[in-house]
């Protein structure tokens, strides 16, 4: 029974794969090879962008931006992901639930923004390739990082310190294994009109405005490229955004697939629910160093001759 006396300071209970308790050592064995995946891979990004001079250009630089997000996100949320399935962990202060929820939204955005800034960066390499190298200098591009962290990190707090001063009146039981900013409103029976207005106002203003944006690059993109007379040109231009249509869909299907399930699945299982939540948090840090190894020659060569050198 989930006490509800403590209204304004409550802990929550997470969940985990609601029916499956006890099969959650099994469950940890892959989660936990998946988390290793996710920080080795953007960390070996990082590395390879590092140490790798002809990777120091504007499109790799938001690759590593791209990199160093996936990285935070994983970090943010391992603790309670891992911690419930081991047994360690099974609810969180609300302090902790806030600040997890701040990181969580934050990260989503700052990724967001980083997309946005790579379709920025493919649009002028391929409609405006002479003047590339002038308009994305170094400087702009730290220009660019400042303002991506700006946006993700002053955007957020209004909405989530409001939370601090809810009185949650509902059942204490969040609907994943981490804390989201939507679970929480859901459970308060204070007047939730200002967190629920804004964080619509955010949506539009971030994750909406940005992939129509990207869409509109990419418009762009395709007119310029279906306008080069040799058909060999066409499918090199094509292929150079291979990788980021890639990152872009991998990381706005499963908000959207998240979006879908919160507003319309009441019916749906809890378990779907957690399964969507774990495919939205932990699917794009995992899969966009996969995605930029395979698509991107230097990377794929960088990162053979690191593990051919490492062999010998």
């Amino acid at each position: 029974m989930i006490s509800i006396s403590n209204l304004s300071n409550p802990n929550f209970v997470l969940t985990g794969f609601p029916g499956l308790e006890v099969d959650y050592i099994w469950f940890a064995i892959p989660f936990s090879s998946i988390y290793a995946m996710v920080f080795l891979g953007n960390c070996m990004v990082l590395h390879v962008i590092r140490t790798e001079p002809t990777l120091h250009e504007p499109m790799f630089y938001f690759l590593a931006m791209l990199a160093l997000t996936d990285l935070c996100m994983g970090l943010s949320t391992v603790p309670t992901v891992l911690g419930i399935l081991l047994g360690l962990l099974q609810e969180i202060s609300l302090e902790f639930c806030i600040a997890q929820s701040y990181f969580i939204h934050g990260l989503s955005i700052m990724e967001s923004s980083v997309l946005l800034a790579m379709s920025f960066d493919r649009y002028i390499a391929i409609c405006n390739p002479l003047r590339y190298s002038s308009i994305l200098t170094k400087d702009k591009i730290m220009k660019i990082g400042i303002a991506i962290l700006g946006r993700s990190s002053l955007l957020i707090p209004p909405v989530i310190i409001r939370l601090k001063f809810l009185n949650y009146c509902h059942p204490h039981i969040l609907s994943h294994s981490f804390c989201l900013h939507q679970d929480l409103i859901r459970m308060a029976c204070s007047d939730i009109r200002f967190n629920s207005i804004y964080a619509l106002f955010l949506v539009i203003s971030t994750l909406l405005l940005d992939s129509v944006l990207i869409l509109m690059s990419y418009i762009m993109i395709l007119h310029t490229v279906l306008a080069i007379a040799s058909r060999e040109e066409r499918i090199k231009s094509l292929q150079t955004c291979a990788s980021h249509v890639c990152a872009v869909l991998v990381f706005y299907i499963p908000i959207i697939g998240l979006t879908m399930v919160h507003r319309f699945g009441k019916h749906l299982s809890p378990l779907v629910h957690v399964l969507m939540g774990n495919i939205y948090i932990i699917f794009p840090p995992l899969m966009n160093p996969i995605i930029y190894s395979i698509k991107t020659q230097q990377i794929q060569k960088r990162i053979q001759r690191f593990f051919y050198l490492k062999g010998t």
